[in-house]
């Protein structure tokens, strides 16, 4: 669940994807009307097997989901407000186990079951989205915490009375590291620098961070430098959670992390700047190896399936 659109696909327990569909998320004022409709979405995909598809379980990542209540509790990006006990409703319109938690833990696991975590016990899952998730595995475990929050990276402070989040605090990670963030870096370099640049041309609300990546491969300065100093916040704030995971790997996934080595080498240089000595040379940052296209998908069936199997 994203807050403009749903994807789901019907995942077989090695991560085979035998179809897959999506839905408006933010155009449902009701959720219970939003339910009603991905519900026979679901319905309608599993009937075109004429039977030789049952449904065993499913698994939801959505932004503020908490694993060990079921439920949404007060999501920003989400039109619903307050706690939404999701789980339980989408299990009395289906009739099937339903484990939920959010997007970056499920993309965690299915790093870890489908992906290039597969031989991994301590990892972490960086998503790059409209804002920047964390998913944090340790000795096999997603961590989850004593209420089901644990591993909000993108709420960290790192610019002291920085940019307004949508948390209502000011100067977290994700505002200039994701999608979003590095336009707003894009948007305040255009205003302090003379440098040419096609970026002037892009309304704000029509900039991607494709557009960005693609200007930065025909030579744009304005564009490379945004992502140089979009790696730089990103690779020291990993510095630290390094300091305290020790992980074998870090996973970069989602729209910014498309842009290949324009994000990649930045972050791994400053992330190696600022690493303890006893860590250097030791940590890699790589690019999720999910199907593109199915990666939400199949974090989610990673996640019920690992409830269903244990």
């Amino acid at each position: 669940m994203g807050g403009t659109f749903t994807k789901f696909g019907l995942v077989d327990r090695k991560g085979k994807v035998y179809g897959s569909g999506s839905i408006s998320t933010d155009t449902h004022k009701d959720v219970e009307l939003y339910l009603d409709e991905l519900c026979a979405a679901i319905r309608k995909l599993v009937a075109k097997s004429e039977g030789k598809i049952e449904l065993r379980g499913i698994g939801v990542g959505a932004p503020n989901a908490n694993y060990y209540s079921g439920a949404i509790e007060f999501a920003p990006n989400l039109k619903w407000r307050g706690v939404i006990p999701l789980a339980s409703m989408i299990g009395s319109r289906i009739g099937v186990p339903v484990a939920i938690t959010n997007d970056a833990n499920a993309a965690a696991l299915g790093e870890m079951m489908y992906g290039g975590a597969k031989n991994m016990k301590n990892f972490i899952v960086i998503t790059l989205g409209t804002g920047l998730g964390s998913g944090i595995v340790v000795n096999g475990g997603v961590v989850y915490g004593h209420d089901g929050f644990a591993g909000e990276l993108g709420h960290v402070n790192v610019i002291e009375d920085g940019r307004h989040c949508g948390c209502g605090r000011k100067g977290c990670l994700e505002t200039y590291v994701s999608a979003t963030g590095i336009k707003r870096t894009v948007y305040e370099l255009l205003a302090r620098r003379n440098d040419e640049s096609e970026l002037r041309k892009i309304p704000f609300e029509k900039l991607t961070a494709k557009n960005i990546s693609e200007a930065a491969d025909r030579g744009d300065l304005i564009a490379a430098k945004a992502f140089e100093m979009t790696g730089r916040i990103l690779g020291k704030s990993l510095a630290d959670v390094v300091a305290l995971f020790s992980p074998e790997a870090i996973f970069l996934l989602g729209g910014l992390a498309m842009a290949g080595d324009y994000i990649f080498k930045p972050t791994k240089v400053y992330m190696e700047k600022n690493l303890l000595t006893i860590f250097r040379d030791k940590v890699s940052i790589l690019p999720s190896e999910l199907v593109k296209d199915n990666a939400a998908v199949l974090g989610a069936a990673g996640l019920i399936w690992k409830e269903i199997s244990d």
